[in-house]
């Protein structure tokens, strides 16, 4: 049963949580790890557009990131922007070595610079992010981590929090499960079924507009928006219930 109404002013949540697992996406919420993706895909394709695109099309955008590829899957998001600068290259092979020639090497090519970045920049959690995981933790309550990226295990062990999740549904299962990655809700609601959790008592937290869709579409009990880069507003369109800055604010 759900409860009898969502909390919606960030103060009191906690006061009136009534739900039995939290699911939280990786990138921006839990770890700044998003600064590290948008970095990556800015650099790869400032490299790649002026070689694939024509005319005006050339030039990386600033909301490019946020409209067209922020928490989908990797290569989901190189077909959108790819299309979004009227190109349209050849899907090829997720093998495909890094490089401009099909989206599969363009995606690699970002994966290669994220990991790139990765190992030589420490990762820090979020403070507030952390202290509600302790709270979560200390209540019984479920954790899970639901992530686009095929890193996210890799994040994980470097923020030092691999051994917190009971759960982490990420790009490798998504693929091995055949499911649909975000805006679907399937990730989430694997993560869910994972926990024993039903989604009506469980908590979507995400700071991506496609990630916010997938929880309102997978009919879960409360959508948690954090606007660290994401406008509050398009969040609350998308679908979320409660928008914070940081998770903090719930304590």
């Amino acid at each position: 049963m759900a409860p009898d109404s969502k909390p919606t002013n960030p103060q009191n949540a906690l006061q009136t949580w009534d739900y039995d697992a939290v699911l939280f996406d990786l990138d921006g919420v839990i770890t700044p790890t998003a600064r590290v993706h948008r970095r990556a895909w800015k650099e790869t394709f400032e490299k790649v557009l002026p070689e694939v695109a024509h005319g005006d099309q050339t030039e990386y955008r600033d909301d490019d990131y946020v409209t067209h590829i922020d928490g989908k899957p990797r290569f989901e998001g190189v077909r959108d922007l790819l299309e979004a600068h009227d190109v349209d290259l050849p899907e090829g092979s997720h093998d495909d070595p890094p490089g401009t020639s099909t989206v599969g090497a363009v995606g690699n090519m970002k994966n290669e610079r994220f990991n790139t970045i990765l190992d030589n920049e420490p990762i820090e959690p979020y403070p507030g992010t952390i202290a509600l995981i302790d709270r979560l933790k200390g209540s019984g309550v479920s954790m899970a981590v639901v992530s686009s990226s095929s890193n996210a295990k890799k994040v994980l062990a470097a923020a030092g929090l691999e051994n917190v999740f009971e759960v982490v549904v990420d790009g490798l299962v998504v693929k091995e499960a055949g499911l649909k990655g975000k805006p679907s809700a399937d990730p989430f609601l694997e993560a869910a079924r994972r926990l024993d959790v039903p989604p009506s008592r469980s908590v979507v937290v995400e700071d991506a507009l496609a990630g916010v869709e997938a929880g309102r579409d997978g009919d879960f009990g409360l959508v948690v928006g954090v606007a660290r880069v994401t406008d509050p507003d398009k969040l609350r369109e998308a679908g979320a219930d409660l928008v914070v800055s940081d998770l903090g604010e719930l304590l």
